[in-house]
């Protein structure tokens, strides 16, 4: 999705919320426009219901400026903030001014409850996702409605129903993902909670300031890097490949999964699991 902005790193067949991300570009003049010159009610276009949003905060998500992160502000857009229920959910973005650019897919990176959203974004040029990337505080973008059933926690609730928990994510499909760890899942009250993070390297994996925090709700992150230089002590290769190496589940039947992003990293993993016992009502997805 473009934001799903890269749709392409969709889990199956239908563009991903998380693959819309985008890297640092120079600012958009045409993108200023302040909410001041926005009415503040969802406007009718295109046969769709569209949101404007100011932009309350962006910056690089990674080290390399590859990954983009901004924060949009929906104090005036109450319904379309509750109508965010579950970790998983995704939506339509799109920048005014862009007419000939389709609307970007994106996973909602925040957890649900708060006053506005957050969304980690891939550049991708000549598309929506390019555009995210220049925006400023102030800059307007406009929403569509909230989309998917996001993860289906109640299947790995409560804890003795999944005492271990393995979370993928790949690239930009860390934002459900972090929506999911904020929000909570009792994780805490689980023998076994693990995240595998795959990224090509340190300088392009986003959230990394957030890792000991996640860590202390109770689970194990495991960044693992497939362009890693010869400093990096951690797991190499791909994600996949890391969990099978270091697989240890103590009970497949008390067991699920969480994942996001590359499709064969998905595919292989899942398969793997529902043939070693795992319950496929308990291998979640966000689509």
């Amino acid at each position: 999705m473009a934001a799903v902005a890269n749709i392409s790193t969709a889990l199956h067949l239908r563009p991903s919320p998380h693959a819309f991300a985008v890297p640092a570009m120079g600012s958009l003049p045409f993108l200023r426009r302040r909410m001041r010159s926005w009415p503040i009610a969802a406007v009718q276009q295109d046969a769709a219901v569209w949101t404007p949003a100011p932009v309350s905060s962006s910056g690089a998500a990674s080290a390399d400026g590859s990954l983009v992160h901004f924060s949009v502000d929906l104090s005036d857009a109450d319904d379309l903030a509750a109508s965010f229920t579950a970790p998983g959910q995704y939506l339509l973005i799109r920048v005014p001014g862009e007419d000939g650019l389709k609307p970007a897919f994106m996973a909602i990176a925040s957890p649900p409850g708060g006053a506005g959203f957050d969304f980690l974004v891939k550049t991708v040029p000549g598309t929506t996702a390019e555009k995210l990337c220049g925006l400023r505080d102030g800059d307007v973008v406009e929403l569509g409605a909230i989309m998917g059933n996001g993860f289906l926690i109640n299947r790995i609730n409560p804890p003795d129903e999944a005492q271990t928990v393995l979370l993928f994510a790949t690239g930009t499909g860390i934002s459900p993902i972090r929506s999911l760890i904020e929000f909570g899942f009792a994780a805490d009250q689980r023998a076994d909670v693990r995240l595998y993070y795959g990224a090509r390297n340190l300088q392009t994996m986003a959230y990394q300031d957030r890792f000991k925090n996640w860590e202390s709700t109770g689970l194990k992150v495991i960044p693992v890097l497939s362009r890693a230089d010869d400093s990096w002590k951690g797991e190499r290769g791909y994600v996949q490949h890391a969990f099978w190496k270091d697989q240890h589940i103590a009970n497949h039947f008390s067991t699920g999964a969480v994942l996001c992003g590359q499709k064969q990293m998905s595919e292989e993993i899942t398969s793997a699991l529902i043939a070693d016992g795992v319950s496929p009502d308990k291998i979640l997805t966000n689509y």
